[in-house]
Parts: structure tokens; C-alpha cells; sequence
């Protein structure tokens, strides 16, 4: 990818940016790159591509599976003491 550097982005802009970097909780340079896609109307085209890679893996645990799961996590969650002292 290219970088673009911009200078002199006037203060409107620049809070526009801000304000959507915040709304989105993303960083300004992503905001921004948000803002060019919507503009040049690419932004919804890449938006409409579902994903489905991952969709046989959604929901495979059983209840059962998932509760071994959690209670093999047990262990990992204890805070043992003697590390904090």
C-alpha cells in the first residue's frame, strides 16, 4: 500500500474525521480511509461480501463441549498468590 500524507486539512474536515475516528472507535487514518471509500463508492461494495470462512465452526461445541471447555479453563483463570508478592 502507498502512504498519502495530507497537510492543511481544513478544521471542519479535521473534526468530521475526528468525530467519526471516535463514534467508531477506530483511529483517524482509518477514518479517513472510511471516508474516501464512501466517496468514491467502493466502501459498500467491499461491505456486501459476506464472509463465511468460518461459518462451520459457529455453534459446532455442544452445551456439554462447551461447559468441559470452560471447566479445563479453570485452572488457567487461578491467580496463584506467591507470583504477586
Amino acid at each position: 500500500m502507498k502512504a498519502i500524507t495530507l497537510r492543511n486539512i481544513p478544521p471542519r474536515v479535521e473534526k468530521a474525521i475526528r468525530a467519526k475516528a471516535r463514534e467508531k472507535r477506530i483511529s483517524a487514518n482509518k477514518a479517513v480511509i472510511e471516508l474516501l471509500e464512501e466517496r468514491v463508492g467502493i466502501l459498500e461494495e467491499r461491505r456486501t461480501i459476506p464472509y463465511t470462512d468460518l461459518d462451520s465452526l459457529a455453534g459446532a461445541w455442544s452445551t456439554r463441549e462447551a461447559k468441559a471447555f470452560e471447566r479445563a479453563l479453570e485452572v488457567a483463570r487461578q491467580i496463584d498468590e506467591n507470583l504477586w508478592r
